[in-house]
């Protein structure tokens, strides 16, 4: 199997090249060669590998930047999909793609359904939403996994942030009125690479029952908890770190708006392929002793 991956330098294409290597050959050209913003690169790297699978780990994911950069936001995460889901339906490749809660508002009471009715409220939830729709309307077998909340051993993240922010300062104010599942992204790789494994035969895809499966699927890890709750998780045991002050999200402005509700429903993952990621505080646990790994 030939596997085209986007993002591989990313948190979670990072992931991806491990838990992918299994299934074939993974190509992960960086942005030289693929640049998500350019409708004639991706096609160049689309027919130049000539994949089975395109999996696109890559996104403009900058949610304020992206309040004064919409143009570029929706030509990476609204056109970019529509361009390699057209390139795959002429490959004969099938495609998987990261979406985000953000497409919802967050004023449902409870986790978010794949059937409730998206209403982003900032650019970067719209983009995001516009390449779910592009990769619906392109005809070719797809799957769609929406997540929340990522952060790994490497990249820009909240985990991250906060272990450093904490060494630096005496007090962080964080919010405690935002809620969702914080996910690892190790555990979307060994997710995605567990359904691909489900609609392989003898290393190759089967395209008819990935065309049956397509569509979108909730992917996150379980339970719940605010960012303040996060950051006390993390800095659990810690000695010497800031004193940490929840703050409701009023306090703390910022140039876009953040869903108060990111819960995702994960019943049709587990429906369908019988995957369930594991409680987000046990993947805290797993990540920080990847950070503790010579």
């Amino acid at each position: 199997m030939r596997i085209l991956l986007t993002g591989g330098a990313g948190q979670v294409g990072r992931a991806l090249r491990r838990t992918l290597a299994g299934f074939g050959e993974v190509i992960a050209p960086d942005r030289d060669i693929l640049d998500l913003a350019s409708a004639d690169s991706i096609g160049a790297a689309v027919r130049g590998a000539r994949p089975d699978l395109i999996v696109n780990a890559a996104a403009y994911t900058a949610v304020d930047k992206a309040e004064s950069e919409p143009d570029l936001a929706m030509s990476v995460n609204g056109a970019a999909p529509r361009v390699l889901a057209e390139e795959a339906l002429q490959a004969g490749a099938m495609v998987i793609h990261y979406s985000t809660d953000y497409v919802f508002d967050g004023s449902k009471d409870g986790a978010y359904r794949e059937e409730d009715l998206p209403v982003p409220i900032n650019v970067y939830g719209r983009t995001k939403l516009a390449g779910e729709r592009a990769l619906a309307d392109a005809g070719c077998p797809y799957f769609v996994f929406r997540t929340s909340w990522v952060y790994g051993p490497s990249g820009q993240n909240f985990l991250l942030t906060m272990l450093r922010l904490a060494r630096e300062r005496k007090e962080l104010k964080i919010v405690d009125d935002q809620f969702g599942a914080p996910t690892p992204a190790r555990a979307i790789a060994e997710a995605t690479a567990d359904a691909i494994a489900q609609i392989s035969v003898k290393g190759r895809l089967d395209q008819d029952r990935f065309r049956e499966m397509s569509g979108i699927y909730h992917m996150t890890a379980s339970g719940r908890t605010s960012w303040y709750g996060f950051a006390v998780e993390i800095l659990r045991g810690q000695e010497g770190v800031a004193a940490l002050c929840p703050i409701p999200s009023a306090e703390y402005p910022s140039p876009a708006k953040r869903p108060a509700n990111s819960l995702l429903d994960n019943s049709k993952l587990n429906k369908v392929f019988g995957i369930s990621l594991p409680d987000w505080q046990v993947g805290l646990r797993m990540c920080m002793a990847e950070l503790r790994e010579p």
